[in-house]
C-alpha cells in the first residue's frame, strides 16, 4: 500500500492556518470569502500567503516564551472573530507581534534555540526551522505595524 493511500484513510487530514493582518475584525471576517486578505487591504505572512500547519497557539508560546520569558502558561488566549462550520478566524494578540520588531539577531537566534529544547510541545523543534519562522513573523510585525493592522489567523481543516 503507497504511502499515500494510507495517510488518507479515514479521520481528519489535519488543520491548516493562513495568517494575515487586517485592519479590523469586520475586514478578517470576510478574508475567508475570498481568500486573499489583500482583496481586502489586509496583509499575508509570507512570500504570496504562507498555509502552514503551525497553530497559532503554538506561535504566540514561541514569541512569549523565548522572546519575552512568558511562562507558557501565561500566554493569552486567542480571540475567535467567526466561527463557521467550514473555517474560524482568530485574532491574535499584539502582544505577539509587537515584540519581534524591536529584537535584533542575538535575540531571535536565542530565542529560536529556547523554543528547540522546550520539551512536550507542538510546532518545529529544530532550531534553524524556529529561527526562520521567527524571522518571517519579524517581517510580518514590521509589515502590520506600518499598516496598522492587527494579526488574524484564518483556520480550517
Amino acid at each position: 500500500m503507497s504511502s499515500t493511500a494510507r495517510g488518507s484513510r479515514g479521520g481528519r487530514m489535519g488543520v491548516t492556518y493562513k495568517y494575515f493582518g487586517a485592519p479590523d475584525g469586520a475586514t478578517a471576517a470576510r478574508v475567508p470569502i475570498s481568500m486573499r486578505p489583500e482583496e481586502l487591504g489586509g496583509d499575508e505572512l509570507g512570500m504570496g500567503g504562507m498555509f502552514t500547519k503551525i497553530k497559532p497557539e503554538t506561535v504566540a508560546a514561541m514569541v512569549l516564551t523565548g522572546i519575552q520569558g512568558v511562562p507558557l502558561h501565561k500566554v493569552p488566549p486567542l480571540e475567535l472573530v467567526v466561527l463557521h462550520p467550514d473555517y474560524a478566524v482568530v485574532k491574535l494578540p499584539m502582544t505577539v507581534v509587537d515584540p519581534l520588531r524591536g529584537v535584533g539577531e542575538e535575540a531571535v537566534g536565542a530565542a529560536a534555540f529556547i523554543w528547540s529544547t522546550v520539551p512536550d510541545r507542538g510546532g518545529p523543534r529544530d532550531a534553524y526551522t524556529v529561527y526562520q519562522l521567527l524571522h518571517e513573523w519579524q517581517d510580518f510585525s514590521h509589515r502590520l505595524h506600518e499598516a496598522g493592522h492587527q494579526p488574524y489567523c484564518l483556520v480550517w481543516p
